[in-house]
């Protein structure tokens, strides 16, 4: 297990803690942490499988799961609203659809207190219930600060309860278009690799030979820009952490703009205008989008998809790479 001021990391779940409520699981790891803080931890959303923030104290573990608490520095009991403008792209009493903005966190966590999206919702969404009568918006999954495109939230327990099981049964339907530098090899195909978190930076993921989660992305590339670059289209299986970033990493076709997951060799072309180059080079931020989300509503039961297209700071990047 890891543990720093503001983050602990479970070791992988054995056969000995299988079907264990996950607050007495988390207190059994961390003796330090009070099984009733443990319990407010998870009910605040600050405890994460991958992707998937784990918000019921009764949850059961399951073999080969890990888990991240993110420790909040003390502050007031509940995020506040604030008046953020959101691209809402659907809602009912059960759910909102968000098209984040990148450069937007999904959730408070310690040093981000406000100008999240949770802020942005508390404020917005009048018609809240969540867990214990407290009204705040259930996160369901997380996208990356840096990343834009579609993310689900519940408004109620319910709700929250039937798109988590949809996301840790793989039935929700992601399609995300990334800019990464080179041309994967093949054109189009399937990456297959554990994830797991970098043995030797806590902060980073990486395909790992133990302890890792099983982790599926299929790819196609839809565009190439000579052998400099390419949009690919990927299709998640599986949710995990970084997944996209790691993945196409490890094929040497690391995202444009991806500070954690750094190109060592970026584009040198001489060819290519200096001031094309440097913009390339240094894009502000992961070129990512998750562009399509699909899932069955947790009441209605029917199969719903939304899309949104590109933001207009990824739409530039493809003009500029469109112009090589």
């Amino acid at each position: 297990m890891i543990q720093s001021d503001d983050i602990y990391i479970t070791p992988i779940v054995n056969k000995d803690f299988r079907g264990v409520r996950i607050d007495k699981f988390l207190s059994e790891c961390f003796a330090d942490l009070s099984r009733s803080r443990l319990q407010k931890l998870i009910e605040s959303g600050n405890v994460v499988c991958d992707d998937v923030t784990i918000a019921d104290n009764a949850y059961k573990v399951k073999e080969g799961e890990s888990f991240v608490i993110n420790l909040p520095e003390a502050e007031d009991a509940l995020p506040q609203p604030e008046d953020i403008p959101l691209d809402i792209v659907y809602q009912d009493e059960a759910i909102i659809v968000v098209n984040k903005p990148a450069g937007m966190v999904v959730h408070p966590a310690a040093g981000v207190s406000k100008g999240t999206l949770v802020n942005a919702l508390l404020f917005c969404c009048r018609d809240l219930s969540g867990i214990g009568g407290v009204k705040r918006p259930e996160i369901v999954h997380r996208i990356d600060k840096e990343t834009s495109g579609l993310l689900v939230v519940a408004k109620n327990d319910n709700a929250h309860r039937i798109l988590c099981e949809q996301f840790a049964e793989h039935s929700i339907e992601r399609t995300y278009y990334a800019f990464c530098y080179g041309v994967p090899t093949p054109m189009n195909g399937i990456i297959e690799g554990d994830i797991g978190r970098n043995p030797y930076d806590r902060k980073k993921m990486a395909i790992v030979q133990r302890n890792g989660k099983r982790a599926v992305t299929h790819y196609q590339v839809v565009e190439s820009y000579g052998k400099v670059a390419a949009k690919v289209k990927c299709n998640l299986e599986t949710g995990r952490t970084h997944q996209i970033r790691v993945h196409l990493a490890s094929k040497g076709n690391n995202l444009l703009g991806d500070k954690v997951y750094v190109k060592s060799k970026k584009i040198s072309d001489k060819k290519i205008a200096d001031e094309v180059r440097k913009y390339l080079n240094e894009f502000p931020r992961q070129a990512l989008h998750a562009q399509s989300l699909g899932f069955i509503h947790p009441v209605s039961g029917e199969r719903m998809i939304f899309e949104r297209d590109l933001p207009e700071d990824l739409m530039r990047l493809q003009t500029v790479l469109r112009g090589i």
